[in-house]
């Protein structure tokens, strides 16, 4: 028996999420609508009982800040700590590392010449914490191993959406070829569409939300025709945090997948978000 990829699931991440988890808002008018979408996902997730995740997503400042932003970082670490990067939120729950894996993963992506920033220590911040509070919030533990997988999606000049599709497929790969017996999901988390200053502050761009959402699952070829510019132009200086659902559908693989479920919703803050699960069709 071989590892097997269980499917993905993608969120927002927004920090006042985990504003409104800390206070007890989940059922509030506001914030009801975005946490109705999680029901189904942790249902999800307690049939496929992963084991492993591997998660694409943004760092904000508490790895990398502008004096050195690697356009891709994978972490192999054995233990991860959540840590505030500023937004007052409670410091959630420390990860346990996968490092053989993550080391499977670092000598598939040098093989396949991507030139990555490899972290034998890591922090991770409210990125990646707040969408495992939204999948397991009930959890002493969490019940995955962790592979980190961050993006640049702060400072230009950013990675295509069509080299964060090739790195996503390069870890697809590289997770097929490893010899463990691990379930395995794929996280992408970020946006969707905003922007937090600026003339154009408050930003948001549902039409091109949905032109993503209705594309991942089936013909994600189709969120790799923009450059990281027109992403820019379209989803909002910090909706580009798109490329990590990006990275995520392409560690899935080149077949179609099928949608479990999906939310969209706005505004949170001052953020479109959105969450989606997707599988094998053949699952």
């Amino acid at each position: 028996m071989m590892a097997q990829v269980v499917g993905g699931y993608f969120t927002s991440h927004v920090p006042a999420i985990g504003g409104a988890i800390q206070r007890g808002e989940q059922q509030s008018a506001y914030w009801k609508p975005f946490f109705d979408g999680f029901p189904p996902v942790r249902q999800w997730l307690a049939e496929v009982r992963p084991d492993v995740a591997v998660v694409f997503y943004n760092d904000h400042g508490l790895n990398f800040f502008l004096d050195a932003m690697p356009t891709f970082a994978v972490g192999a670490a054995a233990h991860y700590d959540n840590e505030d990067e500023g937004w007052g939120l409670p410091v959630y729950k420390s990860f346990t590392g996968h490092p053989a894996l993550s080391w499977h993963i670092i000598d598939a992506l040098v093989g396949a010449e991507f030139d990555i920033t490899t972290c034998q220590a890591m922090k991770v911040d409210h990125a990646l914490s707040i969408p495992f509070e939204l999948a397991w919030p009930d959890a002493a533990a969490w019940p995955v191993k962790l592979v980190p997988i961050a993006i640049n999606t702060v400072q230009f000049p950013l990675p295509s959406p069509r080299r964060c599709h090739a790195l996503g497929r390069a870890v697809g790969k590289a997770l097929h070829s490893w010899g463990g017996r691990e379930r395995i999901v794929v996280m992408g988390t970020g946006g969707l569409s905003h922007q937090l200053e600026g003339a154009r502050a408050g930003f948001m761009n549902p039409e091109y939300d949905r032109f993503c959402l209705d594309h991942l699952a089936s013909n994600p070829a189709a969120l790799t025709a923009h450059s990281a510019e027109q992403v820019a132009e379209l989803a909002g200086t910090q909706g580009v945090e798109i490329l990590n659902w990006i990275a995520a559908r392409g560690a899935l693989g080149d077949a179609p997948q099928a949608m479990v479920m999906r939310n969209y919703h706005l505004p949170i803050s001052n953020t479109a978000a959105a969450t989606m699960v997707l599988e094998p069709v053949c699952a």
